[in-house]
């Protein structure tokens, strides 16, 4: 009898790790879709990734920055006129 015991614990044994295997199976498939509906979910958005998003920022502040320096040189040369006036 104990053979026979034996084996049914093997066989529920062998039942649970391939049941075990299954849903580790499962949930792997389960985050692959999700990750697909997720990503195609922000690609709908239209967002910015962040590396964008910093290189427009950087190019924003040196335009600036140009813009600035370009206002005092107007400003300096207008300057001029008005002080040889007199």
């Amino acid at each position: 009898m104990t053979t026979g015991s034996s084996r049914i614990l093997d066989d529920f044994a062998k039942l649970m790790t391939d049941a075990a295997g299954a849903a580790q199976g499962v949930r792997k498939e389960m985050e692959t879709v999700f990750r697909a509906q997720a990503e195609r979910f922000l690609n709908g958005l239209d967002l910015v990734k962040r590396e964008e998003f910093e290189a427009v920022r950087e190019m924003a502040v040196k335009a600036r920055e140009e813009n600035d320096a370009l206002l005092k040189r107007i400003e300096a040369l207008e300057a001029k006129p008005a002080a040889a006036k007199k």
